[in-house]
């Protein structure tokens, strides 16, 4: 029994090699990111419910942006707070200013993609630059760094929407972890020429490229998915690029809670299962490989069964991941983490298996 489960270990790291080396080394040791100015026309659109105190820090922010031609968009999706009056004084207060006020539609009643929906409708630039409303820009030069990478060709952008620091918290490491490995999967796809996702906190793409897929309407019943499912069914590899010059970047507060993070990400994984075919297999084969080569490793050392080969071979994998995820952590000046790369991953692989299993069990809630 335990050759078997030895042979099975082997094929598990082979996997798990494949994936850092083939796919996500594309991603890892790549060539840096220049950014040039090309001045197209955009629309920074930007979704709030219930974000008043979120939205007075971070839209002057978008409004300081250095850019000669864009608008920005603000959505106020029936919130019950103070968000509408506060973007009603943008609104007076910068001419660039778009205001989309969204009533509760008994058909898409908290519906986020309706409320994007409207606001898509309403912009009147070429191009569309998501972030959300508790996000911040990295730079003032964001929105020169997103639109850098389009061509005639490449008509969809994917960038990297990180978490803020928080020193001495481990689970902010988690976090940010989990932002990190997530950020290289669709950054490395992208890369081969098989987009899967992106993050709303950070996305480009030309406005016709919404209205050729009809918007959001062939997944409107999955309340969450406006950026990954949007992508999944909308980017191929014609079409779609990738930013990831730090200008690029945007950040947003951290959950502070194991509860509330647990619960964000149980709605992020929730849409996974509308992916298309090859790209759930993709992600499953990963996580699955992740899982059992820590259940196995674990099997033989206990049972001291081939304990040298094992080590080897536990060595050279922990080798090849820390490299990857270094350099990859290093791309998206998150360096702090590459110490932790061991602790974090281990963490966040139990956390992924309880969220599988609670999602089973009840439905994630969604937007506010």
């Amino acid at each position: 029994m335990l050759i078997y489960i030895f042979y099975s270990f082997i094929v598990v790291v082979a996997i798990q090699l494949f994936y850092y080396l083939g796919i996500f080394g594309k991603f890892a040791f790549g060539k840096s990111q220049n950014i040039a100015s090309k001045n197209l026309p955009v629309s920074v659109i930007v979704c709030a419910k219930n974000e008043e105190e979120n939205v007075k820090k971070y839209i002057p922010l978008l409004a300081q942006q250095d850019y000669p031609d864009f608008e920005i968009v603000l959505i106020d999706d029936a919130s019950s707070d103070e968000t509408l009056e506060v973007f009603e004084e943008f609104e007076k207060e910068y001419s660039n200013i778009r205001l989309v006020k969204v009533e509760n539609n008994e058909a898409f009643w908290g519906n986020k993609k309706y409320a994007l929906t409207l606001g898509i409708k309403a912009s009147k630039k070429e191009y569309l630059l998501f972030t959300d409303a508790d996000c911040f820009p990295n730079s003032k030069d964001w929105i020169t760094a997103m639109t850098s990478q389009f061509t005639n060709e490449k008509t969809i952008v994917l960038g990297y929407g990180g978490y803020e620091k928080r020193e001495r918290s481990f689970l902010n490491k988690i976090i940010r972890f989990e932002t990190i490995l997530t950020a290289v999967q669709y950054f490395s796809w992208a890369k081969l020429g098989a987009p899967y996702m992106g993050v709303g906190r950070n996305l480009a793409y030309k406005r016709d490229e919404f209205f050729n897929v009809n918007g959001f309407i062939d997944h409107i019943q999955v309340r969450s998915g406006d950026d990954d499912l949007f992508i999944n069914q909308a980017a191929t590899k014609e079409n779609t690029t990738i930013a990831y010059a730090p200008e690029s970047f945007t950040y947003s507060k951290p959950k502070e809670s194991y509860k509330a993070w647990f619960t964000q990400k149980r709605r992020h994984v929730s849409t996974a299962e509308y992916y298309k075919f090859f790209d759930k297999i993709q992600l499953a084969l990963f996580f699955c490989s992740q899982l059992f080569f820590f259940l196995l490793v674990i099997i033989l050392l206990a049972f001291q069964f081939q304990w040298i080969a094992v080590l080897a071979i536990l060595a050279t994998r922990y080798t090849v991941a820390w490299t990857v995820i270094g350099c990859s952590a290093g791309k998206l000046k998150e360096n702090d983490l590459k110490a932790w790369f061991p602790f974090v991953e281990i963490a966040l692989i139990f956390t992924q298996i309880n969220i599988f299993i609670t999602n089973i069990f009840s439905k994630p809630v969604y937007w506010k």
